[in-house]
């Protein structure tokens, strides 16, 4: 495990940056493809080990009761976000983990900000909150398509969403996350960066294999044909809202097993750092943990 967990090290983290708000520090050519020596195998060996440490620190965070942990995964379609949800967090106790899918507002949601969904759905002190997807695609898809935007009610035209607007947002956005952030709850966000010729390859296995028709959507389509839109907005948004207290983590996602591999280090090294406490029980609590020894031992 020793010499297996050193490979990761050395070979594996320069792949997965944290980002920090000081300037362009994400540029949509970064690679999308892990290059270095670690293997499939390896990395799989080691997903299964640090899968078991994940479930230690989860009972932990629970135990403790005084933090959450908040993990938001944002990716273009195919990248896989659902599977790296169910690889990574596959071994959790389900009772301390929550995951949320955030799909196109409901006429309720769009009646408040468009905050206000991602704060019903956070994560309680003890849990760790998945949002798959989240607040971002208000500077995501709704940049791209700003008509969306008209459904808030708040606006006349899409020619209210100009620089201002968006400026306006990502402040809301960093606002938030450090409210939260000053309030008990980590935040991660991890950014599964596929590429074009990946997405394309895994949107057609969707459709040739018959066990993955299911997943295969027509809107798919329209969307990949605004792939570089998207992939400047990702830009934007990451180095606009990159911060100490709610970093972005970009991964190369064309290899599966690797984007995983990063995304459980990422969260066991975030955990490990929350200083997480079993209960210290007083001179009190342990008296009566005696006693109720003695009698049960005495049946």
């Amino acid at each position: 495990m020793l010499k297996l967990s050193l490979k990761l090290l050395q070979y594996g983290r320069q792949f997965f940056r944290r980002l920090y708000n000081k300037g362009q520090i994400f540029n949509k050519k970064t690679d999308t493809e892990y290059k270095g020596k670690l293997t499939k195998e390896e990395g799989v060996q080691i997903l299964i080990q640090e899968k078991e440490k994940l479930r230690e620190l989860q009972e932990k965070l629970y135990a403790d009761g005084s933090k959450s942990l908040l993990v938001v995964l944002q990716a273009m379609d195919a990248a896989g976000k659902d599977s790296l949800i169910e690889h990574v967090f596959g071994g959790v106790n389900p009772q301390g983990c929550n995951v949320m899918s955030f799909k196109t507002p409901s006429s309720k949601e769009y009646a408040h900000d468009f905050l206000w969904r991602h704060y019903l759905a956070l994560p309680q002190k003890g849990m760790i909150g998945i949002f798959n997807r989240s607040h971002y695609e208000s500077v995501l898809v709704c940049k791209v398509h700003p008509e969306y935007n008209l459904s808030e009610k708040t606006w006349d035209s899409v020619k209210d969403f100009d620089k201002e607007f968006w400026d306006n947002r990502y402040e809301s956005i960093r606002n938030f996350e450090k409210h939260l952030a000053q309030n008990g709850t980590t935040i991660i966000k991890i950014f599964l960066h596929v590429s074009k010729d990946e997405q394309k390859k895994r949107l057609l296995d969707r459709i040739n294999e018959q066990e993955k028709n299911w997943k295969f959507s027509a809107a798919d389509l329209p969307e990949r044909a605004l792939f570089d839109e998207y992939m400047n907005c990702y830009e934007t948004a990451i180095n606009e809202t990159s911060k100490d207290e709610a970093p972005w983590y970009v991964i190369p996602a064309d290899n599966k097993w690797f984007a995983r591999l990063s995304a459980i280090q990422i969260i066991i090294d975030t955990l490990e750092k929350m200083d997480l406490q079993f209960p210290q029980l007083s001179k009190e609590d342990k008296a009566g943990l005696d006693e109720a020894k003695k009698q049960l031992e005495s049946e």
